[in-house]
This record gives C-alpha cells, structure tokens and sequence, in this order.
C-alpha cells in the first residue's frame, strides 16, 4: 500500500514528504495508522551523522497510532486497538530476561540497522528499498509496521497526539529516576540539560529532597522550576562554578545523584565533580564518544558513573505507570509538548533546536 513519509535521502539532508510504498505485514507484524509522533534528538542526530550508504532512511521512534492490521501469529493486540510504540527487543535471550529489554543482545540488528532480521524493508520508493525499521517501528510514516513485543496498547480515551514521546523521550527520563536511580526525599538530584528527557526526570522526581537544573536556556529552566527545581544558569560560568553552585546548594556535601542528558564530554565531568561521597551518575545522551573524568575524584570517593538505555524501562510495564501517574497528577508532562502538522516537521527540528520547543510531536 501507498503512504506517505519523511525520508531522508541523505547526511544532514532536510528531512523530506514523501510517497513510499508499505510492504505487507508478515505473520508477526502489526500495521498502524499513525496519529502522532514525537521529535526526538535522537533522530535529528542519526539524519546527520550516519553514513551515505544507510540513506534513504525513514526515522521516527515515538509513535502513536491506531492499529489497522495484524498478522496471523500476533496475540494481545486487535484492529482497533490504539497503541504507543517503543523499542524492539527479542524477549528471549539471557539479556531480555536477566538485564532487561534494553539490553537485548539483538538490540543493534532490531533497532538501529534499517532491515528486518531477513534482510528485507518494510518500505520502498519506486521499487528501490527505503532503509527503515528504526526502532522497529519508523514511525515518520502515515502507515507504520511494529510488533507485539514494542507496541503498548493504551486507553483510547487518552489523546494520540500526546503520547508518542512516552515510547522513548519520557520513559528515558522518568525510567531513570524510578528504575535507576531511585532517590528519596533525603537525597538531591542535579540534572544537566533539561530539554525534554531532563524534564521528564524532574516530573517523576518530585518526592525528592533537592532538586537543581542545569542549562544555558533561561526558557528550558523557567519550567524546571515549576517542577520544584533550583536553576542553576550555566552560561558565563566555568566548570567549577557550576560545581561549587551545585555544592552549595546541597550543604556543602554535592549531589546524591546526577543525570547528563547532553552527551557533552565536559558537561559529564561537571556532573560528576558536582556528586556527593559514594553520589551516582548516570549518562543518557548520544554524543561524545569518549568523555574526561577526573579520576582521582571519582576513586577517593567511590562516586560511580554509569550509563542506562530507556531508563532502563521494560515499555510493556513502564509507559502504562507512567500513563496512569500522569492520570493521578504525579507525572505533569504534556505542557512540554508542541504539535505541528507533518508538513511542518522541518520547522519543528529547528524549533527544537533553538530551544524555542521542549518536545515536538508532528500530527498526521
């Protein structure tokens, strides 16, 4: 069937409206209608940095939907059915069932590699192949294919177009500080980037003790502050005044933990220098590919620095909690969200990346 898409055709190449063809679904596939999808970094940063050889690509990876078509060996979801999708996993190797989806030992082959596990696409343009299944989903398409084990059915009294971005944006931040971190509320939490994965973690980190922004957008830190949180500016100021800011704020002692949503090699050393004794921090963006530590900090006083993937969130469990904290009040996140029509997906990238938008979500 004919759908429509925004390809990519290649590196840092305006993502472009288009017809493709949607193969059809196999026995285990699922199609969807898509209704809405988030913007993520995530996709702006692949359009820009994969190889020419892995375009034309379809990204997209917060889906929302309504499920159109299923094949003969899906149960658990019906046409019908209005559903969020996330990320892929095999649900039966020693990782899935030992360390969590998001550590999949096929992980790279199911999410990331533009092919389903035979080989073939799930899309084409004029009989030539659309590299896609970007998250087992690549729902930057009107029509989309996904699968029992990252496709969450949900309530179809919620609204579609505010709940793409809990199939990988705000499961990644709240999964962090639910699952991963777990502060109390005699603890402290510092934030570095509080774009929408950072927000995310403060709306699900209200119950603790102290929480601190950190960014260079006073737009992004007003609303880090309606969550409880204290700004801390960091334009104009070193490295260390961003740490002694941090440590004044937490009695001298520094931050129970930390989160680097930046991916910025110095901004993850600041995080770090900022940790109480024994503090924790945990890594969440792409970006640098290594990153300095100063390590006779991190040694002397047994802080740790570790990295998680989604939060380290199983979506089956984690986007319906989220969904029902978000219907009890304790998890406020859809003023962060901007909706623009597909059409207009190009203005929404520079949108975002102006700082202009928390979380852009294109309506189809």
């Amino acid at each position: 069937m004919r759908t429509t898409a925004i390809v990519t055709n290649g590196p840092g190449e305006p993502f472009s409206l288009e017809e493709v063809e949607l193969d059809a679904i196999r026995p285990g596939e699922i199609r969807v209608r898509a209704v809405a999808t988030g913007l993520c970094h995530t996709d702006v940063t692949l359009r820009d940095t994969l190889p020419a050889e892995m375009f034309p690509r379809i990204l997209g990876h917060e889906g929302a939907g309504v499920v159109e078509e299923v094949g003969a060996e899906v149960t658990g979801v019906a046409v019908g059915d209005h559903v969020v999708a996330s990320f892929r996993s095999c649900r039966a190797c020693a990782r899935c069932a030992g360390l969590g989806p998001g550590y999949c030992e096929n992980t790279v082959l199911l999410n990331y590699l533009g092919y389903r596990m035979d080989g073939t696409t799930t899309y084409s343009r004029a009989g030539a192949p659309v590299q896609a299944s970007f998250f087992g989903q690549s729902s930057f398409a009107g029509d989309l294919i996904v699968h029992p084990d990252n496709v969450v059915v949900v309530d179809q009294a919620l609204d579609l177009t505010r709940l793409g971005p809990y199939g990988c944006g705000f499961q990644t931040g709240a999964g962090t500080v639910l699952n991963v971190l777990q502060p109390g509320p005699d603890d402290s939490l510092a934030v570095f980037g509080v774009g929408a994965v950072g927000l995310a973690a403060l709306a699900a980190a209200r119950q603790v003790g102290t929480l601190i922004a950190v960014d260079v957008r006073p737009e992004r830190l007003a609303v880090a502050e309606k969550y409880g949180a204290t700004a801390v500016d960091a334009r104009g100021l070193e490295s260390a005044g961003v740490v002694d800011r941090i440590k004044e704020l937490t009695g001298g002692q520094g931050a129970s933990y930390g989160i680097d949503t930046t991916g910025i090699g110095e901004v993850i050393k600041q995080a770090a220098q900022a940790l109480a004794v024994k503090g924790e921090l945990a890594v969440l963006a792409l970006g640098a590919e290594e990153f300095p530590v100063d390590a006779i900090d991190i040694m002397m006083n047994g802080k740790v620095i570790r990295g998680t993937v989604e939060g380290d969130s199983d979506p089956q469990e984690m986007i319906p909690r989220l969904l029902a904290l978000a219907a009890s009040g304790a998890f406020d996140v859809d003023d962060l969200i901007t909706t623009y029509p597909v059409s207009e997906v190009n203005t929404a990238v520079e949108d975002a990346l102006a700082g202009a938008v928390v979380k852009p979500v294109l309506v189809w």
